[in-house]
């Protein structure tokens, strides 16, 4: 019986190790999407602010917009101008910006709801001020630094820093370390 149930198992095995590597992945290999001159008119209007990154975007961003550029009929003028300026100002950020940008829009999501309200509660009263007190606002955070990333732990076989002097093993008491 149990020389039965093996032979079957190691046949199974055998017959998928035969298998071509694509059947057995769990994702097939994204479709290619449109570059810039396969867009329709409406979809080049729609997405317009992003005409000069276009071709540059990988499928997935370009599946993405694609999807708003189908809805964007659908919008209110009021709407559809307030998309436009957000498709403008996302085409400006540099990738860095974009990468914490979707990291902050991460974290809020799993955040807990009272924080989100917070969050919410700010936006609105940073929405009410007039242009000049933004305007500086945006000034006083272009002046600040930069986020500094958090320390991680490096992996076993990790290529040791640049100095050539491993890290520390010692442990470090975080309130006497400040």
């Amino acid at each position: 019986m149990a020389r039965a149930r093996f032979r079957l198992i190691f046949a199974v095995a055998l017959w998928l190790a035969s298998q071509p590597s694509h059947a057995v992945t769990a994702h097939p290999p994204p479709l290619p999407q449109p570059s810039w001159t396969q867009l329709n008119a409406e979809q080049k209007r729609a997405l317009a602010p992003l005409a000069g990154e276009w071709d540059k975007m990988d499928g997935f961003s370009r599946k993405k917009w694609l999807g708003i550029a189908q809805r964007y009929p659908s919008l209110s003028p009021d709407e559809q101008a307030r998309m436009q300026r957000r498709m403008t100002d996302w085409a400006k950020l540099t990738p860095e910006e974009r990468k914490r940008a979707r990291e902050k829009y991460q974290s809020l999501q799993k955040a807990p709801p009272e924080r989100k309200e917070a969050v919410k509660l700010k936006w609105e009263q940073y929405n009410e001020l007039p242009e000049s007190e933004k305007s500086r606002l945006k000034a006083e955070a272009a002046r600040k630094p930069p986020p500094r990333p958090t320390p991680t732990k490096p992996a076993v076989g990790a290529t040791p820093p640049a100095s050539g002097v491993p890290p520390s093993t010692t442990p470090v008491d975080q309130r006497t370390a400040r």
